[in-house]
């Protein structure tokens, strides 16, 4: 094997965007998947929820030619519509304006989309196998065909591990060595749902917004789709009650529905039939205290740092992973050096984006309706107003900027701090300290370094 050749294992969505940029890059790339073709047999992926495709994942889209095709098919969401449970709907914008919105994009076009791109790069597509065993050693490696149970052996020169958090490489890793491995549940799952088109062939409700109906202690989401269907999800806790043990059966679920979601019950007519056809997904954080195995292998993405979806990051992060994968095996030929220095940029990041996306779902479920969010929001688009180089909500840090996900993280906590203080025993806007305020955010944030 040449020093130019590396074999990626998954041909989902980072794998198939990682094969793209090496191979325009002049690598020579193989890719291995576990499932068949998408493009043959159809899409069969895992968990469906609706991607949420923002700022650090587009620019990787643009690195590799393919946002175009994407954008084609994806739906403008310009803010969270809440909807409270007496039936009152509130768009909360994202951003200022159209300039800063997100995307729904359905996970199996996108993956379709990736794969094409892949291709015409010139990187090399293996599906139906299945990482068996790997000889870290011999650099040797064994896929299977779950078809027809025949092997195929693959020379290596180094594996990099795109196959998602049930990862098959970290699994041999880890068998190699200790990568400090740890799965921490949530204690709450998820069950898809369908709202079909209207009779007339369009939206039932209003496309350009992802829909939220917060419940203190639970929730449901709708993203809207490219066919004019809506894909609802919704979120429960795993005991108590109400939980996924007291609502089994569809019937239970349309009498939840019909209490806490009222509002929601007519648009999904086959709610009975969704609920019992479609399985509780599981929601979890993967944290590993290595990802790479010296020149031999590495891993990015859900295999490397899986996160539960509440800031619909894990995409965008696995998307910024594999541009920077692809420039730290660019700026040297060492490529131990170069998996050790992509991991001390990425890992640090990816926890921060882990922790943000676990208390973005506290927000989602509980505070989006709340009278101090509502005026702490109303303060912090003030602040971004009137201090736009240091105050940036870190929502558009983390959505509509490319900065690091540990700036984000740092900076929305002391911003945070900052609108609690200000608006402690207030009523209004009127009643907050402007002065007092403005010397504060002058001497806590440095203003921020312009984005290349």
């Amino acid at each position: 094997m040449t020093q130019r050749h590396l074999t990626i294992v998954g041909a989902g969505l980072a794998g198939g965007l990682l094969a793209t940029l090496l191979a325009q890059r002049g690598w020579s790339v193989d890719v291995f998947e576990r499932r068949g073709d998408p493009r043959v047999h159809g899409y069969a992926g895992g968990r469906s929820i609706n991607l949420a495709l923002a700022e650090r994942g587009l620019h990787a889209l643009r690195a590799a030619g393919a946002d175009g095709a994407v954008l084609d098919k994806a739906v403008m969401m310009r803010g969270r519509m809440v909807h409270a449970a007496d039936g009152h709907q509130q768009l909360l914008r994202y951003g200022r304006d159209d300039s800063e919105v997100i995307w729904s994009v359905s996970r199996g076009e996108l993956n379709i989309t990736l794969l094409d791109a892949a291709e015409r790069a010139g990187a090399r597509l293996h599906f139906d196998r299945r990482l068996e065993s790997v000889d870290f050693d011999a650099r040797h490696a064994v896929f299977v065909d779950d078809t027809n149970g025949a092997s195929h052996d693959h020379a290596f020169t180094a594996l990099i591990g795109a196959d998602g958090a049930g990862s098959a490489l970290r699994t041999a890793m880890s068998a190699h060595a200790s990568l400090g491995e740890r799965f921490e549940g949530l204690g709450h799952g998820y069950k898809e749902l369908e709202i079909p088109p209207a009779p007339d062939g369009g939206f039932r409700i209003e496309p350009n917004a992802l829909h939220i109906w917060p419940r203190g202690r639970y929730m449901c989401i709708a993203l809207p789709n490219d066919e004019r269907t809506f894909t609802v999800t919704l979120f429960l806790p795993s005991a108590g009650d109400p939980s996924f043990e007291t609502i089994r059966t569809g019937s239970d679920a349309r009498a939840f529905f019909e209490r806490d979601f009222a509002d929601a019950v007519p648009l999904i007519p086959n709610l009975e039939r969704d609920f019992d056809r479609n399985p509780i997904g599981i929601l979890a954080t993967l944290y590993l205290d290595r990802w790479c195995l010296d020149d031999r292998a590495v891993l990015l993405g859900d295999a490397a740092h899986a996160m539960v979806p509440f800031h619909g990051q894990g995409m965008n992060c696995a998307f910024e992973d594999c541009v920077a994968l692809a420039d730290h095996l660019d700026r040297t030929e060492d490529r131990t050096q170069a998996f050790a220095d992509f991991e001390a940029e990425r890992l640090p990041n990816a926890r921060a984006i882990q922790a943000m996306a676990l208390e973005n779902y506290l927000e989602m479920r509980e505070r989006v309706d709340d009278a101090d969010f509502l005026l702490q929001r109303d303060l912090e688009r003030e602040l971004a107003d009137r201090h736009p180089d240091r105050f940036v909500p870190r929502y558009a840090m983390v959505t509509f900027r490319r900065l690091p996900y540990a700036t984000a993280l740092e900076r929305g906590r002391v911003q945070r701090a900052l609108l609690v203080e200000a608006t402690q025993g207030r009523a209004s806007l009127a009643d907050v300290d402007r002065a007092w305020l403005d010397a504060e955010v002058l001497r806590r944030l440095p203003p921020l370094p312009a984005e290349t």
